[in-house]
């Protein structure tokens, strides 16, 4: 598991809006609600749960320092 800052990618930023999977799924109104992620897969709802509160955004970093 990665502890401290995440290292951007650009190619990724790009890549997570304008993937075709989710692109259909959104489009096709297969959504599930905010919050559900545990029912979807609960394995990666964990594993996400404990990177986000393990590591953090440079830029929201930088904004709040800045704002």
């Amino acid at each position: 598991m990665k502890f401290g800052p995440r290292k951007p990618s650009l190619n990724k930023r790009i890549a997570a809006r304008t993937s075709i999977k989710s692109q259909i799924v959104h489009r096709g109104g297969f959504n599930m609600p905010r919050g559900y992620g545990w029912v979807r897969n609960p394995k990666k709802y964990v594993y996400n749960k404990v990177y986000n509160r393990t590591t953090f955004d440079i830029f929201k970093l930088l904004k709040k320092l800045f704002k």
